[in-house]
């Protein structure tokens, strides 16, 4: 079908809100079976993908962080090499040292508020997915309580006797 996670459930609850009541039970309704649990299947086959595509991201966020400390460590060293060829000079080697120092900090401060956005970034992925399965997982267990109850209604009291042994 093509569609995201959020939109089957969005069809899921407008399929049971959309049921026809049943009589004298205000919380019971007729859906059919087939379209729902076609559903149901296909949300359980885009959760993998939704649970990858968060893995995804923690991966791009872990590179994003490697590479601030790359380029980090590539203006440390760069700062060192500059301070090596001034050496000949105490006043030139005293500036020296103290730019050095200026980007070894500007790099560590780049490199930290690079890392917090990237944790950022990837904790409110986490979050929203987590989220969406949570409510992807609620809505399915108050579907199937909801088509159990309604099941058990609709059988005559024999039948939901000889039920209850089944399921036991």
């Amino acid at each position: 079908m093509g569609n995201d996670v959020q939109e089957l459930l969005d069809m899921l609850y407008n399929m049971i809100t959309d049921a026809w009541g049943l009589p004298l039970g205000a919380e019971k309704c007729v859906i059919e079976r087939n379209k729902v649990l076609d559903l149901l299947d296909e949300i359980k086959a885009q959760l993998p993908g939704e649970l990858a595509e968060a893995r995804r991201l923690v991966a791009a966020r872990a590179e994003y962080v490697n590479n601030a400390k790359r380029e980090a460590e590539s203006l440390r060293r760069v700062a060192e090499q500059k301070a090596r060829q001034m050496v000949d000079q105490e006043e030139i080697v005293r500036a020296a040292r103290q730019r050095a120092t200026e980007i070894v900090a500007a790099a560590e401060q780049k490199s930290a508020e690079l890392r917090r956005v990237a944790n950022d970034y990837a904790d409110d992925a986490l979050r929203r997915t987590e989220e969406a399965i949570t409510e992807a997982l609620t809505e399915v267990r108050d579907s199937r309580s909801r088509f159990r109850t309604a099941s058990a209604a609709a059988m005559p009291q024999k039948d939901q006797a000889s039920s209850v042994d089944v399921e036991m």
